[in-house]
């Protein structure tokens, strides 16, 4: 009779010598193929992805370098985006025009940049006088916001993902101090969306100017004034240098949103997984976006008496006017195309309900 350890041994020897001589006569090509499956979904997707805005601004620059490493970590190296910035593949205004043509699978950019092309656009990367950043992520996520970009784009071959958001920005930095609404009359600013149109209204001489040509046109005195964004960056690209006055609030941005823009092609032709992959990593710059700009304004600010800058508040009637003006220039601008008429409205209904909160819920900031 043989023992239990030995029936057992005897199995398992046999077990293991099957196993060796199916592997001694399997066809030599059958490894190779298993290696070539493997290899070839060793990345399943490489993509070029141009920027509107520099990536290495402080602030919300960072915002595509994070999602295109946090895409090829959580894909184990799968899934891998290239980084380019403005001009170095495409100009930095012209990112959906390359998207959708499909030049490019994916680009990261403001869609306030579209308005020439889509009027809309302009109200999904800021509304004057508009939604805090906080209840554009609700408009967006639980309101009608996403719907209706995912609509409008459609229209034009793409889809946008909302991938960063920050607060508002400064009202813009000024060679001079502007003391009334008198003193915005005549000069010349950069400025962009729908913000530029009011200024315009207002007598002010309004270009439009890419982040790397702004600083040379203060310094040369093609511009008197321009805005960008928040203090960390904008003081990062010089302007603090020549111009001593920066005023706020940001009466023409209490947000500004950010998207990730995809040629609606290759967005279809994504699996489900790599969809959602990609929606959940870009909500998630979102919050890491917002939360980042606005825990580093306060210390800048705080620097600016150390190299000649004054933080002013906009007097009141120029805030009055801005206001008032705002509201002639959206509801035009709403007259003349409808897509922007149904996001305005949309966006007011959310705001004036949202109100109801904001007012009984958050109490006065003072310390």
């Amino acid at each position: 009779m043989f023992s239990k350890r030995s029936v057992i041994f005897a199995v398992s020897t046999a077990f293991l010598v099957g196993i060796v001589a199916t592997l001694a006569i399997r066809p030599v090509g059958t490894n190779q193929s298993i290696n070539l499956v493997a290899s070839e979904i060793a990345v399943r997707a490489k993509w070029r992805m141009p920027l509107s805005s520099p990536s290495n601004l402080p602030g919300g620059g960072e915002t595509p370098l994070w999602l295109a490493e946090s895409v090829e970590r959580a894909s184990s190296g799968a899934f891998l985006i290239d980084i380019y910035e403005p001009g170095e593949m495409v100009p930095a205004f012209a990112v959906t025009d390359a998207v959708r043509e499909r030049k490019v699978p994916a680009g990261h950019t403001w869609l306030g940049y579209d308005q020439g092309k889509i009027p809309a656009s302009a109200l999904f990367g800021a509304t004057p006088f508009g939604l805090d950043p906080w209840a554009y992520i609700g408009w967006w996520f639980f309101d009608e916001g996403q719907n209706l970009a995912s609509r409008i784009y459609a229209e034009h071959n793409m889809k946008p993902l909302l991938c960063g958001i920050s607060g508002p920005e400064t009202a813009g930095w000024f060679r001079q101090p502007i003391e009334t609404a008198d003193d915005i009359n005549g000069l010349k600013i950069r400025f962009a969306g729908i913000g530029g149109k009011v200024l315009q209204r207002i007598g002010a001489s309004i270009t439009m100017l890419p982040s790397g040509e702004i600083f040379q046109a203060l310094e040369t005195g093609v511009i008197d004034a321009t805005e960008y964004s928040q203090p960390i960056t904008d003081q990062a690209l010089g302007f603090a240098r020549i111009a001593k006055y920066n005023y706020f609030p940001g009466w023409h941005q209490p947000f500004s949103a950010s998207h990730l823009v995809v040629n609606l092609g290759v967005w279809n032709e994504m699996s489900p997984g790599d969809q959602r992959l990609l929606e959940g990593l870009c909500t998630a710059a979102t919050a890491r976006h917002l939360g980042l700009t606005e825990a580093v304004q306060g210390a800048v600010i705080e620097n600016f008496p150390s190299i000649g800058v004054t933080a002013n508040v906009l007097p009141d009637d120029l805030l009055a006017l801005l206001r008032s003006t705002t509201k002639v220039v959206l509801d035009e601008e709403a007259a003349k195309d409808v897509d922007f008429a149904e996001v305005l409205q949309s966006q007011r209904a959310f705001q004036q309900t949202y109100a109801v909160w904001r007012k009984l819920a958050y109490p006065s900031k003072e310390l």
